[in-house]
């Protein structure tokens, strides 16, 4: 048996904008900390209806132990999904952790952090250990049980920096 292939390391987040947060946040800035990301689209029902909830849960839950982002990650209804509409959004769901808004490198394209972290729809679920190495990327529901038994082994782990 040889040793398991060394996850991935983060690539970058390429946000427009920030809501619920004073200035930007980088992956960079948060090497030493677990992170976890929900990529959603604020008209995705299974957004709406499972990964955002599980995000607050998480954040919730876990507290200090590691920091929950937001990745409002439009690849449709552009239109529909603009800034007033998000934040108004935020508000009525309370969602209270940092959220971005992705980049797009052209006005109707796919969002560039999507791109970066090879997303292929939301929500979508990330997990970085402290390493700032990619240990989940998921699309669709994940069992509470299942992101918390992951995110307690990553909140134990050794870093190793």
């Amino acid at each position: 048996m040889g040793t398991p292939p060394t996850p991935p390391s983060s690539p970058e987040l390429d946000v427009s904008r920030w809501f619920n947060v004073d200035g930007p946040i980088t992956l960079a800035s948060l090497v030493g900390r677990v992170v976890v990301i929900e990529a959603f689209q604020m008209l995705c029902p299974g957004c709406v209806s499972h990964g955002l909830p599980q995000a607050q849960r998480i954040a919730q839950t876990f507290g200090n132990d590691l920091t929950v982002l937001g990745l409002h990650t439009v690849f449709e209804h552009h239109d529909a999904m603009g800034p007033t509409s998000l934040e108004a959004f935020l508000h009525e769901y309370r969602i209270e952790f940092p959220v971005a808004v992705d980049r797009h490198e052209q006005a109707r394209g796919m969002p560039v952090t999507m791109k970066r972290f090879g997303l292929r729809g939301t929500p979508s679920l990330i997990a970085i250990d402290r390493s700032g190495r990619i240990r989940l990327n998921e699309l669709g529901a994940i069992g509470d049980l299942t992101v918390g038994a992951l995110l307690g082994r990553l909140i134990d782990e050794d870093p190793g920096l």
